[in-house]
């Protein structure tokens, strides 16, 4: 009978160091899956980043080039406007000038 309890005492020991190992090594494994769940996201996290970065360096890019071609285009369209009445022009600044100068003839004559 003393054999008997002895040997249920040992197995129980016997099962309550396993499950203690069981439970560490469980603990073990849970922290080893959070680094990795957290290194994942770290990961995820910088590559996300970088294709932000990526996106935003495109996007500059394209505003550039949208906005040299427009100022490329409404200076076309100004040499355009000009070359045409490049006389007209002449003729309008003439005249402001010979007004200019009559005012001035007629306030100097007061």
């Amino acid at each position: 009978m003393r054999q008997i309890v002895k040997e249920i005492l040992e197995t129980e020991s016997k099962i309550r160091e396993i499950l203690d190992q069981g439970r560490r090594k469980a603990s073990e494994m849970r922290l080893a899956a959070g680094k990795e769940g957290s290194e994942q996201t770290n990961d995820a996290r910088q590559e996300a980043q970088r294709i932000m970065q990526a996106a935003a360096e495109e996007a500059r890019k394209k505003s550039e080039q949208i906005r040299e071609e427009t100022l490329r285009r409404a200076d076309q369209q100004t040499r355009a406007l000009l070359d045409g009445k490049q006389d007209v022009i002449e003729n309008l600044v003439a005249k402001i000038c010979t007004v200019i100068l009559n005012t001035e003839c007629e306030m100097d004559d007061q």
